[in-house]
């Protein structure tokens, strides 16, 4: 239990960061969330898909309440930098 709340808080925080930084370099601000979500497509369905012929759905199947909670977490995290980079914009902080 101790690790899946350090997995997902490490997640919640590294996906902040990063959508923190995507933020302050491109300037959009929903972009980290739109390619987080990308990501986990990409890497929860067409990886372990691979070249077998099973259904999209025994393949989402396989997974546990465990394997969504940090992925919820990055998620968390990604709309919290959009979140905080449109407040502080909306401060008059012009960098962000």
């Amino acid at each position: 239990m101790l690790q899946i709340i350090i997995a997902t808080m490490l997640f919640l925080v590294m996906a902040f960061g990063i959508g923190f930084v995507i933020n302050m370099l491109v300037k959009t601000t929903w972009f980290p969330t739109y390619f987080i979500i990308a990501i986990i497509i990409v890497l929860a369905v067409w990886a372990p898909w691979g070249g077998n012929n099973e259904k999209l759905i025994d393949v989402i199947s396989n997974y546990t309440i465990i394997d969504f909670i940090p992925v919820i977490g990055a998620i968390a995290g990604a709309l919290l930098s959009g979140t905080s980079m449109k407040a502080l914009r909306k401060a008059g902080f012009k960098m962000f």
